[in-house]
């Protein structure tokens, strides 16, 4: 030891060595993971985003609040048990107080506003405002009948269950890596979407974070003055986040085309074009009587001619694929879980509507329909089939 050097004491030298000790012993004996392992494990979030599409394709076709709690029930345990603790699987939990909002707003405007649905049962009667001849079936306060309100329930908990199923997917699928899996044709589009998706998730986050250093400063963090000390903050991490995201972009190329002959061109937007009147007229035809026999033929050529589009439009963005991630099996079961929900209530929808659609004029309690509520237990196939992501 030279002159010039401070002395170190031997316990806190043997102290420094015990802990690399421990350290590279703690390295050596965790778990590890190989990249190709965990990238198999997880699934593709197109597979994610069908099954809760479907899920909310079941809840259209339905006004059962006890078939809509199952479905509501069983897209939450998905959830619970799949969601990853990155900042847009946060989404859920905001999503759900929206449509808890939803519900109150629907039943307080049957109330305040009326219900073109006649009623025998009141509940109370509002006072009724005047309203000019120019306004006439609109009507402010009056008598409000409990068929209104159950039926201003029921319209509201519908809603409510597409927004849940929406922000299952939310908090399931990584918007990256959705975005990764896009087609060249469409990535332009989702960009723009998933940016617009994940500015809420960022959000929540940035303003739990917030009022979380509030608290620990002893800080108000709630009411109108800490939502405006909050409001700041929050404001300048989007616009930093904005610009750290324009110069991401602008790095990677983003915008960047290749040159395509003019009759590749011309070809792309016919059939793009083509093959989205096709899938209108297709879905227009099923879903009326009188095009029973031509809507399912028009609408699988629709969307034939617009995935070839969509293919050849993908040779003006050449990019390439990092891992890309594999459809497999465990995408089919998924998808098959959700879509087999959504046709099992149309089905239901079809041969009994008493039992999807439980009347309001006479009020009778709902009644949980058997095999309906069985078809909507398929939605929880995912909860058993899928591994959980490696935190």
């Amino acid at each position: 030891m030279s002159p010039g050097e401070p002395k170190q004491s031997c316990g806190s030298g043997r102290a420094a060595a015990d802990r690399a000790h421990a350290a590279v012993t703690a390295e050596r004996s965790a778990p590890r993971l190989s990249p190709g392992r965990s990238h198999r494990a997880a699934l593709h979030p197109g597979a994610w985003w069908l099954w809760a599409v479907s899920l909310g394709v079941a809840a259209t076709r339905t006004t059962n609040p006890l078939l809509l709690a199952l479905l509501i029930s069983a897209s939450a345990y998905v959830v619970a048990t799949h969601r990853s603790p990155a900042p847009w699987a946060r989404s859920y939990t905001a999503f759900a107080r929206l449509a808890l909002a939803v519900l109150l707003v629907r039943v307080l405007f049957a109330v305040a506003l009326g219900s073109p649905i006649p009623g025998t049962h009141t509940l109370l009667t509002l006072p009724e405002v005047p309203l000019p001849h120019w306004a006439q079936g609109i009507r402010l306060g009056g008598r409000v009948t409990a068929e209104a309100v159950v039926f201003a329930a029921y319209d509201g908990l519908k809603l409510a269950t597409l927004l849940i199923c929406v922000g299952a997917a939310n908090a399931l699928a990584s918007p990256t890596r959705l975005l990764k899996s896009l087609p060249g044709a469409l990535y332009e589009t989702g960009v723009a979407v998933v940016v617009a998706l994940t500015f809420a998730p960022h959000l929540i986050a940035d303003v739990q974070r917030l009022r979380a250093a509030r608290r620990l400063r002893g800080r108000p963090d709630r009411g109108v003055r800490g939502l405006l000390q909050v409001g700041l903050p929050v404001l300048e991490g989007a616009l930093e986040r904005s610009v750290a995201l324009a110069a991401a972009m602008e790095a990677r190329g983003y915008g960047r085309t290749a040159e395509v002959p003019a009759r590749v061109r011309r070809t792309t937007a016919a059939l793009t074009l083509g093959g989205l009147l096709g899938v209108c007229a297709g879905t227009y035809g099923l879903l009326t009587a009188a095009g029973g026999s031509y809507g399912l033929p028009v609408l699988l050529a629709g969307v034939g001619a617009a995935l070839t589009g969509l293919r050849l439009g993908g040779r003006r963005s050449p990019r390439t694929r990092y891992r890309p991630d594999p459809w497999g099996p465990r995408a089919w079961l998924v998808t098959g879980s959700g879509a087999a929900v959504a046709a099992l209530l149309t089905l239901a929808s079809v041969r009994d509507p008493r039992a999807l659609h439980p009347g309001v004029v006479p009020l009778v309690a709902p009644t949980l329909p058997l095999w309906p509520a069985v078809a909507v237990l398929l939605a929880l196939l995912p909860a058993f089939v899928v591994p959980r992501e490696p935190s």
